[in-house]
C-alpha cells in the first residue's frame, strides 16, 4: 500500500517548526527518523494531511554534558548513541539498550526522540529513561517545558505532550560510585519488538548494601512500566541475601495488567519478564560489586 497523500514541510529550526505544528492544526505530524511512523502511514493506520520533517535541524542533534547529567537531542540517531563514547561513559543503561533496537539499518534512521515520543511499550528507549528518571524538553509555539518521565507516558503509544508540542532533547542523570547496568530481553528473532524484557541499574554502598537500584520493565504494559515497588523492597538490603528469582518475582507483582496477543498470552509474557529482570539483575549487581 501507498501512504495517503499528505504535504510535506521541511523547517530550519525547532521554534519553525513549532509555529508550523500551532498553524497547522490536528491535520499535522511531526516526522523524525521515520522508523515507526512512515510503516504507519503505508498501511494506513495512521493518515495526516501534513509531515512536518525535523530530521535535519541542528539543533535538535547532539550529545552533551549537561546540569550533572547527560542530555542527548531528540533528533540524535540511534547509532550515533551507539558509537557515542559518552554515552557509554555517562549512561552506561543507555548504551546497552541501543544493539537492542531494531537493525543497524533502522538504527542508522532511527531516532532517540522518535522512538521516546512514539511511546511504544515494547521498546527499549522509553523503559531506559522512565527507570533513570529521564526529563523530556519540549517546546511549543508558546515556550518551552520540561516532562519527568514518570509523567510523560499516557498509554499505549500516547504521551503528555501536546499536539503541538516538539520533543528537543531527552536529559538522562548519571550514576557514579558502585554501579553497574544491565538489559534483557527476549524476541523471536534479534531485532524484533521484545516479547518482554528488563533495564536494571544498581548502586552498592562501600559494605554490599543496595544503596539505589531501578528496574524499567518493557512490553508487559500498555506504557513502559517501572518496577517501584520492587526497587523500595530492595533497597537497602545486602546484596548478598537479594536471590534474582525474588528480584523476577517482586517486579511481575507490581504489574497491574499484562498485555497478551498471538506472541504470547499475559501469563507467559509474566514468565519471561520475571525471568528477564532476574537475568538482569544478576548482571547488573555482578558488575556493581566489581566497581
Amino acid at each position: 500500500m501507498k501512504p495517503a497523500p499528505f504535504e510535506y514541510h521541511a523547517p530550519a529550526s525547532a521554534a519553525e517548526a513549532a509555529s508550523l505544528l500551532a498553524e497547522l492544526g490536528d491535520g499535522a505530524k511531526v516526522l523524525a527518523g521515520g522508523q515507526s511512523l512512515i510503516p504507519m502511514l503505508a498501511l494506513r493506520l495512521a493518515i495526516f494531511d501534513h509531515l512536518v520533517d525535523i530530521g535535519r535541524i541542528a539543533e535538535l542533534k547532539g550529545i552533551e554534558r549537561r546540569d550533572g547529567g547527560l542530555w542527548v537531542g531528540s533528533c540524535t540517531t540511534d547509532a550515533a548513541v551507539e558509537a557515542s563514547a559518552e554515552v557509554s561513559a555517562a549512561v552506561p543503561l543507555l548504551a546497552r539498550a541501543t544493539p537492542f533496537v531494531g537493525h543497524f539499518q533502522i538504527r542508522s534512521r532511527g531516532t532517540l526522540g522518535g522512538s521516546i515520543a512514539h511511546a511504544d511499550p515494547a521498546a527499549e528507549y522509553p523503559a531506559v529513561a522512565l527507570a533513570l528518571d529521564a526529563r523530556m524538553e519540549v517546546v511549543s509555539a508558546r515556550g518551552r517545558r520540561t516532562i519527568a518521565a514518570a509523567d510523560f507516558f499516557d498509554g499505549l503509544w500516547t504521551t503528555s505532550m501536546a499536539p503541538d508540542e516538539i520533543l528537543c532533547g531527552v536529559w538522562f542523570p548519571t550514576w557514579g560510585g558502585r554501579s553497574g547496568f544491565a538489559v534483557e530481553e527476549f524476541a523471536r528473532r534479534h531485532g524484533d519488538f521484545a516479547i518482554a524484557g528488563a533495564t536494571v541499574a544498581v548502586e552498592l554502598d562501600g559494605e554490599d548494601r543496595i544503596r539505589r537500584c531501578a528496574i524499567g520493565l518493557i512490553g508487559l504494559g500498555s506504557t513502559p512500566e517501572r518496577a517501584t515497588a520492587a526497587e523500595a523492597e530492595l533497597a537497602g538490603r545486602p546484596l548478598a541475601e537479594v536471590e534474582a528469582e525474588e528480584v523476577g518475582r517482586l517486579a511481575m507483582a507490581g504489574l497491574a495488567a499484562v498485555p497478551g496477543d498471538l506472541h504470547g498470552s499475559a501469563g507467559y509474557r509474566r514468565r519471561v519478564g520475571a525471568a528477564m529482570a532476574a537475568r538482569a539483575w544478576t548482571a547488573a549487581a555482578a558488575e556493581a560489586r566489581r566497581a
